[in-house]
């Protein structure tokens, strides 16, 4: 660390561009949310009004929260150029074998069309439009997979952080320019990783944690396709990035000491500190702000933020007992933290409530559990005094740091004895249950496994980091957190305690409860927001400090070079090969061009009903979002997959009677043929991904997507 003023220099140095550049994404992400929620909860969130907005919030954002930052990380040219080849690679890689999920099958499907309804409407929830059907009737149905029937409309799924992110590049580029946010998001994820670790660990394992995180084979499946899991992790390792920069800013405004920006032309240095300690408390709630608005982003990120609730109530807590001068960050962080959380959780209530019951099973504990860790977070900082002396004497048990270090060892060696142990099972209490029960037995049977439909397959979460990572980051990782955690209870590395805390609070929640439909790479989603980013961070300072350690012991420096290229090939070598099967193998490609061919069939002025239940799933958001046409199923009785014909032909004559052109589809040609002549509109034939339950995917499915449209006799279709 260098002491006192840098020299004067007109070109940022190396480290400090590395810092800033990892720091913008989240500060710019957190700009776009805050001035778009609020136009979108009124209904105006249309270009004209965000863009300029948006951007303008963003460039705020970045330019208090970055501005005059001290040389966080230092760094070298070839440190810093290196971490941004990989981004850049990232970025071109995913754009190029990008997905194209629009025909909604599952969740980014129903993402991207969240986000095209956005930005074409700027308005939820989405109406009926039963004008165009005639006007109410029973056999009308408006919702379908993805999409909620709620109060008199239709309410997407999910929370619309992300969406509302993946609008902008609708705005920007059509549905190309829809399709290739994810993999400007992935790089920009790997950027925050990248800044992160740099600051944690050091700048020289930046490049090396940037390129092990981007070959992992969840981390190209998210980059390419619209997930949520991208944005959470930028906001979440973002935050950490903020609020060590702010502790920083903290300390050099005090002492004087450490990495302090130059001093311009007529400022005195005491007005440059006096400056930065007030930044500091700037910074600290900008990072509350960006870790609360990951609840905007996923509504799992309650869960991902409670350690910052906590460790905020700590620094408040140490500011009352006149301890470390972190203190002073408590408040600010909170505030952020409040803020950001509230938006989120208000974005939840007003605009996706019916997702909030669906997952009311799981929300309502996790809210409990909130409040629970709020309440026990104010009482410890109000009885901060009275707790200080108590626990400064355990502090001082000799074997304390010991027994710590090693329950972080027995949690890891539980949870790789869990399959021995525990078979995970869930009988079906919902209609959602027992379809996912279904589908699991499918899979089991495609997969040539016993059938078990019950089945969960959660206790093998720790074999799905070894399938993606492999054994030396688990094992590099669980050692580092364990001498991490020696440390901080000999109240060494402050600065450990809450990325120490995220990454092993997450990983131990994600890893006992993944809640997620368990075949891969679908369910390897999961690990991607956390605990991914998190053991690769724990895993390069787990090498850093062997190689430190070999140099204690009086290895020479060719020694400790060779240890590193040796760790860092075992680092690298696993992620690599599981990736391999399908790192070059695109999915669900030709979609963009089968729904505009769909859209471009369905005359002027039609009114489509969807008559067959697959189609009415797949396609009812798609024609009415991105085809821009008024569209519902007709109704079919339970066990059915079509609908009684007579509903079909009373509703045929209801749109005749508006002055417009009933159109029919459906999956099949015989299931059109008593209302009209088919005509396939749709014959998709691509790639898909594998589902795997037991081993790591290595390969794709075929998969096959048909349409048929009809316009019945006596309509007329221009």
């Amino acid at each position: 660390m260098r002491i006192g003023w840098p020299d004067h220099t007109r070109r940022p140095s190396a480290g400090r561009v590395l810092a800033v550049l990892s720091a913008v994404p989240a500060l710019a992400l957190a700009g776009w949310l805050l001035a778009g929620l609020p136009l979108l909860l009124l209904g105006w969130f249309r270009p004209v009004a965000v863009l300029p907005l948006g951007l303008l919030a963003a460039v705020l954002l970045c330019r208090y929260g970055l501005r005059r930052l001290p040389e966080t990380v230092e760094a070298t040219a070839w440190q810093t150029g290196a971490v941004i080849a990989v981004v850049l690679a990232s970025a071109v890689f995913n754009g190029l074998l990008g997905s194209e999920q629009l025909i909604i099958r599952r969740d980014p499907a129903t993402y991207a069309q969240y986000a095209v309804w956005l930005a074409e409407h700027g308005s939820l929830p989405i109406p009926y439009q039963e004008a165009a059907f005639g006007g109410p009737d029973p056999a009308l149905r408006f919702d379908s997979m993805g999409f909620y029937d709620h109060g008199g409309a239709i309410v997407p799924q999910f929370m619309p952080g992300p969406p509302m992110i993946q609008a902008l590049g609708h705005w920007l580029g059509g549905l190309p320019g829809l399709l290739l946010v994810p993999a400007l998001l992935g790089a920009m994820a790997v950027l925050v990783l990248s800044g992160v670790v740099a600051r944690l660990v050091g700048a020289r394992w930046a490049p090396l944690a940037a390129l092990v995180f981007a070959v992992s084979l969840p981390v190209l499946y998210t980059s390419r396709t619209t997930f949520s899991e991208m944005p959470s992790l930028i906001m979440l390792f973002g935050g950490l990035a903020l609020l060590h920069d702010a502790r920083v800013r903290l300390r050099s405004g005090i002492t004087g000491l450490g990495y302090l920006p130059p001093v311009p032309s007529g400022e005195r240095p005491g007005l440059i500190r006096s400056a930065q300690s007030v930044r500091a408390v700037a910074g600290a709630d900008l990072a509350g702000l960006v870790f609360g608005l990951a609840v905007l982003v996923r509504i799992d990120g309650l869960r991902d933020v409670l350690p910052v609730l906590a460790y905020a109530g700590l620094l408040i807590a140490l500011r009352r007992i006149g301890g470390r001068e972190d203190g002073r960050l408590g408040v600010p962080l909170l505030c952020g933290l409040a803020l950001g959380t509230g938006l989120g959780l208000a974005a939840a209530y007003f605009l996706t409530r019916p997702y909030l019951n669906y997952l009311s099973g799981s929300v309502r504990p996790l809210l409990a559990v909130c409040g629970a860790v709020l309440l026990l977070t104010l009482l410890a900082a109000v009885l901060a005094p009275r707790l200080a002396a108590p626990l400064r004497r355990a502090a001082r048990i000799r074997w304390l740091p010991e027994v710590a270090a090693g329950l972080v060892v027995l949690a890891v060696v539980a949870f790789a004895a869990r399959p021995w142990l525990q078979t995970v099972t869930r009988l079906p209490v919902t209609p959602e249950d027992v379809l996912n029960a279904g589908f699991i037995e499918r899979t089991q049977q495609s997969n040539g496994l016993p059938v078990d439909r019950y089945r969960l397959y959660y206790e093998e979460s720790l074999y799905w980091v070894i399938w993606y990572l492999g054994v030396p980051v688990v094992v590099l990782a669980t050692l580092a957190a364990a001498l991490l955690t020696r440390r901080l209870v000999r109240r060494r590395g402050f600065g450990w305690l809450l990325p120490l805390a995220v990454v092993g609070w997450t990983t131990a929640a994600t890893l006992l409860l993944p809640s997620i439909t368990p075949d891969h790479p679908w369910a390897s989603r999961r690990l991607v927001p956390v605990v991914l980013p998190g053991l690769i961070l724990l895993a390069v300072w787990g090498l850093r400090w062997v190689r430190e350690k070999a140099r204690r012991v009086g290895y020479g420096q060719a020694a400790q070079n060779g240890l590193v290229a040796v760790g860092a090939v075992l680092l690298l070598v696993p992620p690599v090969i599981t990736s391999a099967g399908t790192a070059f193998t695109p999915v669900e490609r030709g979609e963009r061009a089968a729904v505009e061919a769909l859209c471009a069939a369905i005359p002027s002025r039609a009114s489509v009903l969807i008559v067959e239940r697959v189609t009415g799933d797949r396609l009812t958001q798609v024609v009415r979002g991105t085809c821009g046409v008024p569209t519902a199923r007709v109704a079919f009785r339970q066990n059915a997959d079509i609908p009684d014909p007579s509903d079909v032909t009373r509703l045929v004559g209801r749109v005749h009677s508006t002055g417009r052109v009933p159109v029919l589809l459906a999956v099949r040609a015989d299931q059109l043929a008593p209302y009209g002549e088919p005509v396939q509109v749709m014959s998709l034939r691509a790639r898909q991904d594998e589902r795997s339950l037991v081993d790591p995917p290595n390969g794709t499915w075929s998969m096959a997507v048909d349409a048929w449209m009809a316009v019945p006799a006596g309509s007329q279709a221009p």
